[in-house]
């Protein structure tokens, strides 16, 4: 009966066959030394551990690399009708990811309530929070479609700052014109992610998005230069071949939660779909809406970073997209074990386990580490081969003057971008720890810390040294990565604090 109670889950951790803490377990951590919460549960081993965390990792991992490589496999089509693409595209990414943080950061405490329902084992609780996770998710995503698409023109001329040529800010816009009209697809999908997520259920999810990005890489090559029977679309092909990509990935998403298989089961009637049930929306506002500020917040500070950016001209912005398309692929080896982070705490602390949220954050930061310095090593061994997969030589329709100008823009491409990898492998392990000390704190509900960290270093903190490094002191694209790396250094600094205070144990949800 146990054995198939745990298949229905979908996933069983070390967790599971724990006994419940008690209130005096609670209390009585809070009065031990650091070496003493070091101390593993009598018949626990490390390997255990870094299994349970592997486990949620692993594939979460592998679908944000992947994701991650379909972006730059994308941007690498894109690239292909030249730097005046890639720049299109790139006045998109931080509008783009403004409106997705909307939901997904909302979606944030349906993850951490419902693993925490999990930890509890109250499968009612956890799928009454999906329900109206689904629910509130429709409402956001027709807000932000309608936003999205009428203020296209404002957003990415906005971004555009001026400084970059018409042509390629109205390429902009009809791509981001394209993905706002379709974004209500998405947002199913992140909420339904959010939840399987917080179950520890990373492998459904890693699935779906695998056929969704293989799915937006076939139709890239058929709708950006026109393949067969298909129309040349250029940059506006690249969007639609993600909303369809995107509508086959939450189409898979929604059978996840409909069969039941992993520990979630949706039942949508014409009855329930507006019942409300206010223990479930107000746990997730507590936590989700101070994620949703954090997140529009930290959007807000980028897009103001970006537009300083932009202002440097058509080339460098064309590098500084190239470097954060690289930085994006280092950046899910600190998320995907955030994911781990958040739902392991999250159960441990619904299960009144605080000894094992201490040891499951631990590893996850560990385990994470690892990856970050190897990742650190190849960006400073192979920068000329990284950099160089994103540009395209001359083809044979050029003229001369076209075909030498193209080599020359290359050139100076790798020349600052070189510059920029070296800050990007010396980044590697503070972003990494940022990323998992944010999904501790998220998995135990401590948003309001964490938007208001971001505020600061982001909005603020960023923003200024970007305009004092690019603009007064005149260093150039190298002098906004230094930025960069600034914010990186003082948010990491702030979260581990924050951790080291322990107050995050003691939140209720």
């Amino acid at each position: 009966m146990e054995e198939a109670k745990q298949k229905r889950s979908g996933v069983s951790t070390t967790l599971d066959r724990l006994t419940f803490g008690t209130q005096e377990d609670a209390d009585r951590d809070f009065t031990l030394t650091r070496k003493q919460r070091r101390i593993l549960p009598e018949g626990i081993r490390k390997r255990e551990l870094y299994k349970d965390v592997l486990m949620i990792a692993g594939p979460s991992l592998a679908e944000m690399l992947l994701s991650s490589l379909v972006r730059i496999i994308d941007q690498m089509m894109v690239g292909t009708l030249g730097p005046e693409a890639i720049s299109a595209v790139g006045l998109v990414v931080q509008p783009t990811f403004l409106l997705q943080s909307i939901v997904m950061s909302l979606n944030t405490g349906a993850t951490a309530i419902i693993a925490r329902a999990r930890g509890a084992d109250d499968r009612d609780r956890a799928n009454s929070v999906l329900r109206q996770a689904l629910v509130i998710g429709t409402l956001i995503g027709i807000f932000c479609t309608l936003l999205g698409t009428f203020g296209s023109r404002f957003m990415v001329t906005f971004m555009a700052g001026g400084n970059i040529s018409p042509d390629i800010v109205e390429q902009g816009i009809s791509y981001f014109r394209i993905q706002s009209l379709t974004f209500l697809i998405p947002s199913w999908s992140f909420c339904i992610t959010a939840a399987l997520r917080g179950t520890g259920n990373s492998k459904p999810c890693m699935v779906y998005n695998i056929v969704a990005n293989l799915v937006n890489i076939v139709m890239n090559a058929l709708l950006i230069n026109g393949l067969w029977i298909f129309p040349k679309w250029g940059v506006s092909g690249a969007a639609i071949a993600t909303a369809i990509g995107q509508a086959v990935g939450t189409a898979m998403a929604f059978r996840c939660v409909i069969n039941g298989k992993y520990y979630l089961k949706l039942k949508i009637t014409l009855k329930n779909v507006f019942e409300f049930d206010r223990d479930a929306v107000k746990g997730m506002m507590n936590v989700g809406l101070p994620a949703m500020i954090e997140q529009m917040f930290m959007r807000v500070g980028l897009i103001i970073y970006s537009r300083t950016v932009a202002g440097l001209g058509d080339i460098d912005f064309a590098t500084h997209n190239i470097c954060l398309s690289a930085q994006t692929m280092t950046i899910m080896n600190g998320q995907a074990f955030a994911v781990s982070a958040t739902s392991l705490i999250g159960q441990s602390l619904g299960k009144k386990r605080l000894d094992m949220a201490e040891h499951y954050g631990r590893y996850c930061r560990q385990a994470a580490q690892v990856i970050s310095l190897v990742i650190a090593v190849v960006f400073l061994l192979f920068p000329d081969q990284i950099l160089g997969m994103f540009l395209s030589a001359p083809d044979s329709g050029m003229t001369a003057a076209e075909a030498a100008q193209r080599l020359l823009d290359n050139q100076r491409v790798l020349e600052t971008g070189k510059k920029v990898m070296f800050l990007l492998a010396f980044m590697q392990p503070i972003q990494c720890s940022q990323f998992v000390v944010g999904g501790i704190l998220r998995g135990a509900g401590d948003t309001k810390v964490t938007a208001t960290i971001i505020l600061f270093t982001t909005v603020f903190f960023r923003t200024v040294l970007a305009y004092l490094f690019v603009t007064v002191f005149g260093w150039g694209l190298l002098g906004a990565w230094m930025a960069h790396l600034s914010d990186q250094a003082v948010r990491t600094g702030l979260f581990f604090w924050r951790l080291n205070q322990g107050n995050w144990k003691r939140i209720k949800l």
